[in-house]
């Protein structure tokens, strides 16, 4: 009977689901009655612990071995799907410096490969996650105007600045919107910030380093004094809307909650409620760090958001939670 039932339900494909993000949309989808497949790189994997004590895993979570360059892998777990949301892509430890293939293949051959696979099991929507990363490297956009979903960043520029994971997530975002106007598929892109809030996982990921590093001393300054994030749990629900929403067919969505300097993040937020950490002593960003963003284009669709104490205080006590941080 269970079985039974869980034909029922609309089954959706969550790509490297015991992501940070993924999972969070793991954990979204399931809440919500979806039967989920989620791929990762080895199911039994214990770094994939976590995804098993979700609410209803164990009913409704499927995990699937596949690989971004494994167009059959990806395939199967597709297969039987009527959606899918496409999570996962190679972040870099830092963000220049590094082998240009280490992002542009996975990202870009990656996002097709799910695409050409969404289109053989003719699933109805495709959702995928890019980044600003592919819209604020633009130096031809008026200094002073707000960035919507109309800007985008300029790949000849990108590779000056050897920044590969932008122009990673700029090509496959591109490719991703014209995949689907060329062959019939819906395709949504969501532009998420800095992604921050609790980790669902065991380990960090290189986004909530950032708030890692301002509490645990040793740094006089951080490499990012300028703040621009979104709560993983609210990109979480934004990536759903976007599933859900018949408008949101084909179009692109900022996804930015809050724009922050580095000293109201500590003096305002953090060192009221955590008095004992050892902040950065330089509290003070370049104004060419600032950005100014805009989402309101996602909030018509009813996206709304966490005031950002919530946000920061939920990571601390995840860290704590976790053992990263004392």
């Amino acid at each position: 009977m269970a079985g039974e039932a869980a034909d029922q339900k609309e089954k959706v494909c969550v790509t490297g689901a015991g992501g940070f993000t993924a999972s969070w949309v793991v954990n979204l989808l399931l809440s919500r009655d979806y039967v989920v497949h989620g791929t990762v790189r080895q199911p039994g994997d214990i770094k994939y612990a976590h995804l098993n004590k979700l609410e209803k895993a164990s009913v409704n979570l499927k995990l699937f071995k596949a690989d971004l360059l494994d167009y059959d892998s990806l395939r199967l777990a597709i297969e039987g799907c009527s959606g899918v949301f496409h999570v996962a892509s190679p972040v870099p430890n830092s963000l220049n410096d590094s082998d240009p293939e280490e992002f542009l293949e996975p990202a870009i051959k990656g996002t097709l490969n799910v695409l050409k696979a969404c289109k053989k099991a003719k699933v109805k929507r495709v959702v995928v996650v890019s980044s600003i990363a592919a819209v604020v490297m633009n130096p031809e956009w008026p200094k002073d105007q707000v960035k919507d979903e109309t800007c985008w960043s300029v790949p000849e520029y990108i590779k000056t600045t050897k920044k590969w994971y932008y122009l990673s997530k700029t090509e496959a975002e591109r490719e991703a919107l014209e995949f689907g106007k060329r062959n019939g598929l819906e395709v949504v892109t969501v532009c998420p910030s800095i992604i921050l809030g609790p980790i669902l996982q065991s380990t960090l990921n290189s986004s909530s380093s950032l708030i890692v590093a301002t509490i645990i001393g040793g740094l006089e300054s951080l490499g990012c004094n300028y703040w621009t994030f979104v709560d993983v749990r609210d990109l979480a629900d934004a990536l759903l809307l976007a599933y859900n929403k018949p408008e949101a067919a084909g179009e692109r969505y900022l996804c930015n909650s809050h724009s922050i300097g580095i000293r109201d993040v500590v003096e305002k937020y953090l060192r009221p409620t955590y008095p004992d950490y050892k902040y950065p002593k330089n509290l003070t960003y370049a104004e060419e760090e600032v950005q100014h963003l805009s989402s309101e284009k996602l909030q018509k669709l009813g996206w709304t958001f966490r005031p950002v104490e919530e946000t920061l205080n939920d990571s601390i006590e995840s860290y704590r939670k976790a053992g990263i941080v004392g």
